[in-house]
């Protein structure tokens, strides 16, 4: 894991990142947020894997060749970035920098260990954990959306458990057990963090 300072200090907006194993149900609950709320922005993440079946360019990740995103990451040009399972994935900087001056609230979804990165960065960062109602429960699920064969989906369920684990370094946990539940949940949440004083980021 690399990280990049940002170094811009004017910012009106907040920033929220969403944690959660592959299968609990993250990006219903943010795409549910999303459409609900116009002042929040999804940051897009880059990343150098294929599109999975329907994914758009653009939309759901930013699709780079690893040349790119090696000519991008040396240029600065990532907030965080690591390599997971032979692939590349970064968080914007300059995009993040923009929308947050523009005051926008941006949502990250990211992995535990790029959390951990960003709140070195800027320990105002809110943390959001998204819980499944168990490992069962997310093993279901991971097999009904039929996208993965079965060595994924038991490389999924191990990083499950590893990032279950990290769960209490959240500043808030969201159980996903009732999808209407945990919606509000999140919009309580964002409600909260607009009601904060002071910028979210500061100089760095």
């Amino acid at each position: 894991f690399m990280t990049s300072p940002i170094l811009t200090p004017a910012y009106q907006g907040s920033m929220l990142m969403i944690v959660a194993p592959s299968g609990a149900g993250k990006s219903s609950l943010v795409n549910a947020l999303l459409q609900d709320d116009a002042g929040l922005k999804l940051s897009l993440s880059t990343t150098t894997r294929a599109p999975r079946p329907g994914e758009i360019d653009g939309k759901d990740y930013r699709f780079l060749a690893k040349d790119e995103f090696i000519r991008e990451r040396d240029r600065g040009h990532f907030l965080e970035w690591a390599e997971v399972h032979g692939h590349f994935y970064g968080t914007s900087k300059p995009w993040l920098e923009l929308q947050m001056q523009s005051g926008s609230d941006v949502m990250l979804e990211i992995d535990w260990q790029g959390a951990q990165q960003i709140r070195k960065l800027i320990p105002t960062v809110q943390w959001i954990f998204i819980f499944p109602p168990s490992i069962e429960a997310l093993e279901e699920r991971l097999r009904k959306r039929g996208q993965d064969d079965e060595a994924t989906i038991q490389r999924r369920l191990a990083a499950a458990h590893i990032e279950l684990q990290h769960a209490h370094e959240a500043d808030f946990i969201v159980l996903n057990d009732s999808f209407e539940q945990a919606l509000v949940d999140l919009k309580h949440i964002l409600a909260a963090s607009r009601m904060r004083s002071g910028p979210s980021m500061a100089c760095l």
